[in-house]
């Protein structure tokens, strides 16, 4: 048995007497794609706060890899390789995909290193694979305000990507975006996982089906149901609190 990437251990989180997780537990293995689905108020982005360090567990355990996540703050937790791309997009419109993905390159950011930064051969390289990876190579040149909202997601991602993270949270990634879109951007994180760990927060079950991935549906701040998509579908608790509202 491989260590896991990440695993959480009975977490809570309490705000003001409000448990906005209660005794969750979940393991990610490396490599692997899952998908987090449950009602408003399941717990969904409190569990994401935690794994970055944004918000502090009142108890439990929450580890990446060997690493004691609870003990670290946010930038720490950043460059141990754990990206998180929120719901809404966040770019420089006034600079082209290329430009936007220069800058996320994982490079040293330091006032001298900066000053002497020249885009090597290899980093143009590098570039020009995350671009062909999320298909936005044709629009290299094109400045990040006019891409469409679809497109504008995945170059948030290929942002994430270009940070070489170990695992990847993203959160709500296919909301407003067309049917080809959709089905453009399940494809595009099938692909990214498998070399890294992928956790995706989403309320579309149809694109959750797409990636074929294990589901694990929160609910009151704890882990309801685990499994495929036609499992979860299928229990009765989940179809209770959450398929049939």
């Amino acid at each position: 048995m491989t260590e896991p990437v990440l695993y959480l251990d009975g977490v809570s989180v309490v705000f003001d007497g409000f448990r906005a997780l209660n005794n969750l537990s979940l393991i990610v293995d490396a490599g692997e794609l899952r998908a987090i689905i449950g009602p408003n108020g399941a717990g969904k982005t409190t569990m994401m706060d935690v794994i970055t360090g944004k918000t502090r567990p009142t108890a439990g355990v929450v580890r990446f890899r060997e690493h004691d996540l609870t003990k670290l703050d946010e930038a720490s937790i950043a460059t141990l390789g754990i990206g998180r791309k929120f719901q809404k997009p966040t770019m420089f419109d006034a600079l082209t995909v290329f430009e936007n993905l220069e800058l996320a390159l994982k490079a040293p950011r330091g006032p001298f290193s900066c000053l002497r930064w020249v885009l090597s051969g290899e980093a143009r390289r590098r570039i020009e694979q995350v671009m062909e990876e999320v298909g936005l190579a044709a629009r290299a040149h094109d400045r990040a305000a006019i891409l469409s909202h679809g497109q504008r997601q995945w170059l948030e991602i290929g942002m994430l990507l270009m940070q070489d993270p170990e695992l990847l949270l993203v959160d709500e990634p296919v909301a407003g975006m067309t049917d080809q879109e959709t089905e453009h951007t399940a494809a595009l994180l099938v692909r990214i996982a498998g070399r890294r760990s992928v956790v995706v927060v989403e309320h579309d079950l149809e694109f959750v089906r797409a990636l074929g991935s294990k589901v694990t549906v929160l609910c009151e701040g704890s882990m309801l149901s685990e499994g495929s998509i036609d499992h979860v579908q299928n229990d009765p608790r989940v179809i209770e609190v959450y398929l049939g509202r």
